[in-house]
């Protein structure tokens, strides 16, 4: 097995550099917080598997074959990986760079050029399946980058990841994602609006999800986040505060190309709307909370 590092031991990561573990590598964490890193030393010492960290990114990352990064945006990558003590400068030629955090295509563009420049495989690879999906080793991967790269990176990911899919060059992974977080909004907005009807009309949202989820309007959204909609529950989940960051990324790429996105410009305003009634680290279903509660 190979010898890893992991930066970025949050609530996505953390669980995903755990699978790793388990799956027999050496595994070297890092985060910026430093009590999270201990946290995750010390859970994964105590089962028995081989985990440690580092104090920095360079530490890290010295003599490991693949390193990975889950991080919040486009300037914690720089940080981490080009920054001071960043990453990218100390690994070793051939290693592989697999980033899993969701930033611009323009900076998962530019870091496989700097990771060409220092002889480095580089695959853009954000996620979707959220915490649940990052803890039971069942998330959906979009990646960009070479079909060395691949070769490199796909075996590594199989520890957490219930799919993969090679999307393109370098950046094409990010351009996905960003597509991905595009037709989420979409159906949250949609479902949002069906759950508020079924209470301003008096029927049973229930058996109004039983009647329509076996058939075209049937979405992850729905079988998952109807239930906590109608009951006004959104303390867990993706956060309003990272959907707005991809939906601001899936609208500048979509300017650039000349492209109009009414529908998620909507939706972005309507988030923004959330987060001004404090809703910024709520479950990104608490979109709901744009529209007024109602009674039959």
């Amino acid at each position: 097995m190979s010898k890893l590092a992991f930066l970025g031991l949050g609530v996505m990561g953390a669980p995903m550099a755990g699978h790793l573990a388990k799956a027999g590598h050496s595994v070297i964490g890092y985060n910026r917080t430093s009590a999270k890193a201990a946290e995750w030393e010390k859970r994964i010492s105590g089962e028995g598997l081989d985990g440690t960290t580092a104090p920095t990114p360079a530490d890290a990352v010295a003599d490991c074959d693949v390193v990975l990064t889950c991080l919040g945006n486009d300037d914690d990558v720089r940080s981490v990986l080009l920054g001071e003590n960043g990453a990218m400068a100390a690994m070793k030629r051939g290693a592989t760079l697999i980033d899993h955090t969701t930033v611009s295509p323009a900076l998962a563009k530019e870091l496989a050029k700097v990771a060409g420049e220092h002889g480095l495989l580089c695959v853009d690879a954000p996620v979707s399946g959220g915490q649940a999906g990052a803890e039971n080793g069942k998330l959906a991967i979009m990646c960009g980058g070479s079909d060395e790269a691949m070769a490199a990176a796909t075996p590594v990911m199989e520890a957490y990841a219930l799919r993969i899919v090679h999307i393109g060059d370098a950046g094409a992974g990010q351009t996905c994602k960003a597509i991905n977080q595009v037709c989420i909004a979409g159906v949250l907005a949609g479902l949002s609006e069906g759950v508020r009807m079924a209470q301003a009309t008096g029927v049973d949202p229930a058996r109004v999800v039983e009647a329509i989820s076996g058939g075209a309007a049937q979405s992850w959204q729905m079988e998952n986040r109807w239930e906590t909609m109608v009951a006004s529950e959104f303390d867990f989940g993706f956060a309003i505060d990272w959907m707005r960051k991809d939906l601001a990324i899936a609208l500048g790429e979509a300017k650039a190309s000349g492209l109009s996105l009414p529908v998620t410009a909507l939706v972005d305003q309507f988030y923004a709307q959330v987060q001004s009634q404090g809703g910024a680290r709520q479950d990104t279903s608490a979109l709901i909370r744009h529209l007024p509660e109602v009674s039959a």
